[in-house]
Parts: structure tokens; sequence; C-alpha cells
């Protein structure tokens, strides 16, 4: 068993143990390797261990690996995108998670109109409000969506949020109690064409935590490839 088979297992235990807790089912909650700094290589034998989707940050990441990439795998942008790189990835990813601008959400609804596609994306929201991050506060995050889900082309599908880093990973709790019960009152409003199905939250530190508290999308990259120096 190589290192990274090995970490993919035990974050599935982790996965089952925090969804057992929950009361959840743990085949509702997908793994997202993060694939930052990653290579092809290592990407591909994540994909062997049963890996189905891969996050990527950066635009110019996706371009690069995208045809080393072997077999059939989701991709999903997880990082900021820039309304200049829309174009580049439209026709290659499957999910955006990190809509914040309603220049974005245009941008993204003209690019897939051109390529026929609908989009799903999900807004990033800041809940905990740190200045370095991107995303909306909670209390924009309402009427930003009405807005934004009036542009043909892109489907809304639920929130993203980044919680801040904690030593204590316990400490995340609120945060992801807080994008939960944001994603139900969006729910209950019944937005034409809007879907509250998913919770994007949750990385390798806190990802349990995450998955108590409702997230069935969670984003890791360090537990299964290891630490990575970021340029």
């Amino acid at each position: 068993m190589t290192q990274i088979s090995a970490n993919i297992q035990l974050i599935r235990e982790k996965v089952n143990a925090a969804a057992k807790k929950a009361g959840r089912n743990p085949d509702d909650i997908k793994i997202i390797a993060v694939t930052k700094t990653v290579e092809a290589a290592q990407i591909n034998e994540a994909l062997k261990c049963g890996i189905t989707a891969i996050g990527e940050n950066r635009v110019q990441e996706i371009l690069r690996k995208y045809d080393d990439v072997e077999g059939n795998v989701q991709w999903h942008l997880i990082g900021h995108l820039q309304t200049n790189k829309v174009k580049y990835i439209v026709n290659l990813v499957d999910m955006i998670h990190s809509l914040d601008k309603i220049e974005l959400a245009q941008e993204i609804s003209k690019r897939a109109l051109q390529n026929h596609k609908e989009i799903p994306v999900l807004v990033q929201v800041n809940i905990s409000e740190e200045e370095s991050k991107f995303g909306l506060k909670a209390e924009e995050t309402e009427s930003f969506i009405q807005e934004a889900a009036g542009y043909p082309g892109l489907k809304i599908m639920g929130l993203m949020t980044i919680a801040p880093y904690e030593e204590e990973s316990e400490q995340t709790r609120p945060v992801f109690r807080e994008l939960k019960e944001l994603s139900q009152f969006i729910a209950g409003k019944n937005i034409p064409g809007v879907e509250m199905r998913y919770l994007s939250m949750g990385m390798t530190n806190d990802f349990e935590i995450a998955i108590e508290e409702g997230a069935n999308l969670i984003r890791v990259g360090t537990a299964i490839f290891g630490a990575r120096s970021y340029r």
C-alpha cells in the first residue's frame, strides 16, 4: 500500500466515523482531493484509490495538468476566480466553488451560453469575515443569490466557506454551523432556479467537524498528499 492510498483509507475511516456520529450516511459525503502543486502522477494514484473529484485553486494549474490526469474525474475550481480566466475553464470544470461577485456571475453566464452549457456554482461566503479571505458576508448572501440566479447558464447549487485555521478544530464549529443555517434560510426562500444541495466546507484540519455540521463536499489536500510548499 502506498502512502497516498493509506492516507485516503484513513480519511475514509474518519469520514465514516464523523458521519456516524452525526447520524448521516457517509456515502452522501464527497471527498474532493485538493491538488494544488500536486503533479499528475500523484493525482492519478489518488484516482486509482477511488477518489472521483479533484479541486484546483488556480486556473493555470487546471490547464497544465488537465490532459495528463487519467480517467473520468470531476474537476472543481475551489480558489478565487478572476473574470478574465473564466473563458479558459468553462469547458473543463464540473463545478465552481467561489462565486462571490455579480461581475463573475455575468461572465460565467456569458461563457456558459456561448458553449451551450450550464455551470454548477457555489456561492462563497466569508462567515468569519477574515480580511484575507474572499467571499460575501453572511448578510449579503441572500440578496446576491436573488440577483445572480437571474443569469442563465449558471446554476446555484449551494454554499462554500473556508474556516479560519485553528489549532483546536472544535473552534471552527460555529463557522460551519452558521453556513448550514444560512443554507437552510436561503432554501426556505424558494428562489427560482436555486438549490441548496451542497455545503462545501471543511479541510484537512477540520473536515470531521464540518461533516458533523452538515458538509457534503470536503476539500482535503495535505491529509492525502502530504505537506507542500506553496509558491
